[in-house]
């Protein structure tokens, strides 16, 4: 399954460092911070702590006044745990608010989204900003990682874009380097990962009726 995506990037890899890096700096978007409701940490996809220093970093810098952090995820067989008597040792987002708490932010600040049946992106943004919007909240700072700053931005934009202002930030804190991310084994896979969801995206478009609205259907 990934011989011809690896064979793919060898082959970028023999051929053109500049066209790669171009390749890698695509998948960044990262806006200028302006002052707003809040800044919602994205839970979805991976170095997820240097989203909470970021966000931890705006509201120090008065960009926003709440931090709004989601989680919670749960299974069928999670479920089915719970109901045969398993219970968590703490809530679900203890961990992220003492983090934030250490970075400065006041528990008082933290807004907490329970979104146990998101899986990705896009039923993450659905959770979550519908959430914000029922809290009254109207522009928010979004923190998540650089290689999944471009799509993040794409679908909280599709969704929200009559409801939301939404400004992107990618996470300084987080390791990806657009520049010579073929490097590194980890950044690979994220590249590869974003562009496989944004192939996704494409084929469903053209193929499975992916169109207009259906982001926010």
């Amino acid at each position: 399954m990934w011989t011809l995506p690896v064979l793919f990037v060898v082959i970028l890899y023999l051929s053109s460092g500049v066209l790669l890096a171009k390749i890698g700096r695509f998948l960044v978007v990262d806006e200028a911070p302006v002052r707003s409701d809040a800044v919602v940490v994205l839970n979805t996809g991976l170095e997820f702590y240097p989203r909470l220093i970021q966000a931890a970093a705006l509201y120090r810098e008065d960009m926003a006044g709440k931090v709004v952090v989601n989680g919670n995820r749960k299974s069928d067989v999670l479920r089915e745990l719970e109901k045969a008597g398993f219970e968590r040792c703490c809530s679900w987002y203890e961990d992220r608010v003492r983090i934030l708490e250490l970075l400065g932010v006041s528990r008082k600040d933290v807004i907490t989204v329970s979104a146990e049946d998101a899986y990705d992106t896009i039923s993450e943004a659905k959770a979550v900003g519908k959430s914000l919007i029922n809290a009254g909240i109207s522009r928010v700072i979004i923190a998540t990682s650089k290689s999944h700053s471009r799509r993040a931005d794409y679908i909280w934009e599709r969704i929200f874009s009559n409801q939301l202002e939404i400004c992107m930030v990618a996470a300084k804190e987080d390791p990806y380097s657009p520049a010579d991310w073929w490097r590194d084994g980890r950044q690979i896979k994220w590249v590869m990962s974003e562009y496989g969801a944004w192939g996704y995206y494409f084929w469903k478009s053209v193929f499975g009726g992916f169109q207009g609205s259906s982001l926010s259907s």
